[in-house]
């Protein structure tokens, strides 16, 4: 008996043969299938009409009174008995019967209309017209646009809604057109959302190879989002959602009952980070307060935060609270906790020098995230000035400059109505940008050094803007509804959620205060962490440790 030959494995060429004899076999079979239909069609089409009217019949039996169905019977069978007595009557019933199917089976659904209609054309003609002066010029011996012109060669692809308003367009632009000039597409881009209809935000897409312009509708951001633990790595935070068009991952979000994927913008930090300090920049009422919030809720998951706030009162909600240091709205404790914070980035940076030099891992407490959040400091800049002492930005010099190397962040929060106070290194090391609320084109210039690719909303509702991080896209931005928990304005199932967020309180409430000794200059110090000034470390000892503050003269401080 002979052996069975075992089976071979399919090499490379083996198995892209196989898989060209697998796509082949696929399109033969589809091919027949489609003959098969074509030849069947009549067919199919009688039997379908036969079932129609079978349950017309049967509607109707089922209509007709008790009292009415016996006269219905015998009419029905004289005609049958008519029908057969007159000669060929069985045949011309037959093909009067088959006609009656055919007629009823046939697809009811109207044809789609090939083409625009005639309110189409007149809106594509206008908006053709229109972009004339921009797009020809006198020399051009055969131009694309001119008056009394084809715009069937202009427009390739074009898309409407139900209402007759464009949703998508393509639009062939001469290679003469200074498209690299953002002058100049600023003023397509202007004609364009004009002609198309205002209230809606367009997407424009140039491809300058190609001569072409892609205008899109953007469907609204959702603006019910509540504060919610997102699912991110540690050193990512979720600054808001965006458009799935230059975003390619998204996040499970809950809308109350129901989850969705949406493409969110996420600002990575930490020491691998290329922009690892954020600058917020909105009008008042824009929801600067509210992102900032969203970023600490977010940051407290993995370190500690220092706020510092220009008299806003809305971060009370996090005073006492596990992982935050210190809530600040006074010039004197803004400075101190400021000043401490620019000592611990330097015993940081000592720490992990030394243990580079010694061959070690950095310590472990210079690896704990330490943020700084601070919202509108400007406030406490003419505080400063008119007190004669110190600006409080000159002590994030430090932080700014060096914070990366040992997980400090600095985010700022400011108004446009104070930008001029921001100081300069402010300016220079914060290389991620957010601008919230209405805003002109000299602002997001100025703010993100780019404009959008988008046309602004009409009504900007609050946490609504643009972000860009470092030099890369602009995306529209929509931040997660994070209100303050004590704001009675604001919705209960949002405050429950922010509250729900919250870490537990170290301190008691009701613990908090009227035995708090007067206040010193002393700097405050983490739970785990060593503020030290680097001129009090020898550099062949130990960092001396210090006195910690006890936490009812921090929260008389913060109070």
């Amino acid at each position: 008996m002979a052996r069975r030959p075992l089976p071979r494995i399919l090499s490379k060429d083996n198995a892209q043969i196989a898989r060209m004899q697998l796509a082949r076999s696929r399109e033969l079979a589809r091919t027949a299938a489609d003959s098969a239909t074509d030849v069947l069609h009549p067919l199919i089409t009688i039997t379908r009409g036969l079932r129609r009217l079978a349950a017309a019949g049967r509607h109707k039996w089922a209509d007709t009174p008790k009292d009415r169905r016996g006269p219905l019977l015998f009419l029905a069978a004289s005609v049958i008995l008519v029908v057969a007595l007159v000669p060929y009557g069985p045949l011309l019933a037959v093909i009067a019967l088959m006609t009656a199917a055919a007629l009823h089976g046939r697809d009811r659904a109207p044809a789609a209309p090939e083409g625009p209609d005639e309110s189409q054309v007149q809106r594509l003609k206008s908006l053709y017209e229109a972009l004339i002066p921009y797009f020809s010029i006198a020399e051009d011996p055969s131009p694309l646009y001119a008056y009394g012109g084809e715009w069937e060669k202009a427009f390739p692809a074009y898309e409407f809604d139900e209402s007759g308003r464009l949703t998508r367009l393509v639009i062939r632009y001469p290679a003469y057109f200074t498209d690299g000039e953002a002058e100049s597409r600023a003023r397509i881009e202007q004609l364009l959302h004009a002609k198309s209809g205002r209230g809606r935000e367009y997407h424009f897409a140039w491809e300058e190879e190609g001569n072409e312009l892609t205008v899109t509708v953007l469907p609204p951001l959702p603006t019910d989002i509540p504060a919610q633990r997102f699912v991110t790595a540690p050193g990512e935070t979720v600054l808001g959602l965006t458009d799935p068009t230059l975003v390619q991952r998204t996040l499970p979000l809950t809308y109350g009952e129901n989850q969705r994927d949406v493409p969110p913008v996420v600002w990575r930090t930490g020491i691998r980070s290329t922009e690892p300090h954020l600058l917020i920049m909105g009008q008042p009422g824009s929801g600067t307060s509210t992102l900032l919030r969203s970023i600490a809720v977010q940051a407290l998951q993995h370190g500690d935060v220092v706020i510092v706030e220009g008299g806003t009162g809305e971060y009370a909600c996090l005073t006492g609270r596990d992982g935050v240091l210190a809530v600040e709205c006074g010039l004197t404790g803004a400075l101190t906790s400021l000043e401490w914070a620019a000592l611990e980035t330097e015993r940081r940076l000592i720490a992990a020098n030394r243990a580079r030099q010694a061959g070690q891992p950095p310590p472990e407490d210079t690896k704990r995230p330490l943020w700084l959040i601070l919202d509108r400091p400007s406030a406490f800049t003419h505080l400063a000035a008119a007190d004669g002492r110190e600006d409080p930005q000159s002590l994030l010099q430090v932080p700014l400059r060096h914070g990366r190397a040992v997980n400090v962040t600095v985010v700022v929060g400011e108004q446009f109505d104070h930008a001029e106070a921001l100081s300069d290194d402010v300016r220079q090391h914060t290389r991620a940008r957010v601008v919230l609320g209405p805003a002109t084109a000299e602002q997001l210039s100025g703010v993100l050094g780019a404009l959008p690719s988008t046309t602004p909303a009409a009504e900007v509702p609050p946490g609504r803007g643009y972000a860009r991080l470092g030099t890369g896209p602009v995306h529209r931005l929509q931040v997660p509804s994070t209100p303050d928990p004590y704001d009675d304005t604001a919705s209960d199932a949002h405050r429950k959620a922010v509250l729900a967020l919250l870490p537990p309180r170290t301190t008691p409430a009701d613990q908090e205060s009227a035995e708090a000794e007067p206040f010193e200059a002393v700097p405050v110090e983490a739970k785990s962490f060593e503020a030290v000034p680097i001129e009090a470390v020898p550099i062949d000892e130990e960092p001396v440790e210090a006195k910690p503050v006890p936490a009812e003269v921090m929260a008389a401080e913060a109070q």
